[in-house]
């Protein structure tokens, strides 16, 4: 079979529910995936690399972006512009990688309005209670912010059921695994090989031609 393009998968799920984990489970144990690197117009941070971590531009290059329709979506947060450049994700979709795109729902519906074959997968925890547990376990925020987060989350569960696939994070090792299924099993879809279909359709036509 030949190489076939990669999938885009788009990533969302609550705060603290553990995608940065799994993400970093997958990524140390399987080969062929890249994350999507996002453009902004924040100033870079101590051990940022442009192009790795964030694309740094001005904000008259990501308003030209927005106008040259360059990006898959964007959006403003404090004061600063964070898009996903078209470009860079088609790159790595050519060279069949898969890409992950972790962002918000809005974000993402946004996305899936652009690239109707993007995959969508929303992370939940095994419970709600699973949820406020590992957010009180982070020993980083007080007990206002993580009530404040819990009923963010509440909001966002509205959007789940637009999403392809849930996946729960009780294991993140375990999580990462199935999540790799999951991607790769889009690999399989008959979408995503109408090339291969259509050689061997002309080849089996081909041979009996030959035949007659």
């Amino acid at each position: 079979m030949t190489k076939s393009r990669g999938s885009l998968i788009v990533l969302s799920g609550f705060a603290g529910v553990g995608k940065g984990t799994v993400l970093k489970s997958l990524f140390e144990t399987k080969e062929g995936y890249a994350y999507s690197v996002s453009a902004t117009t924040r100033d870079p941070r101590p051990g940022e690399v442009d192009g790795v971590h964030y694309f740094f531009v001005t904000k008259e290059r990501f308003e030209e972006m927005i106008a040259k329709e360059e990006l898959l979506e964007h959006a403003c947060y404090v004061g600063n512009y964070y898009g996903t450049p078209k470009a860079y994700v088609d790159k790595k979709l050519e060279e069949g990688f898969d890409v992950i795109l972790e962002i918000e729902v809005q974000g993402a519906l946004a996305i899936k309005e652009k690239v109707p074959e993007a995959v969508l997968i929303y992370m939940l925890p095994p419970s709600a209670e699973a949820l406020k547990d590992r957010l009180t376990g982070r020993g980083t925020e007080t007990e206002e912010v993580i009530m404040k987060r819990l009923k963010r989350a509440c909001e966002e569960a509205k959007g789940a059921e637009q999403y392809d696939y849930i996946i729960v994070n009780d294991d993140a090792d375990e999580c990462a695994l199935e999540l790799n299924t999951l991607i790769r099993a889009q690999r399989l879809r008959a979408k995503s090989n109408l090339p291969f279909i259509r050689k061997i359709r002309n080849d089996l036509k081909h041979i009996t031609e030959e035949g007659e």
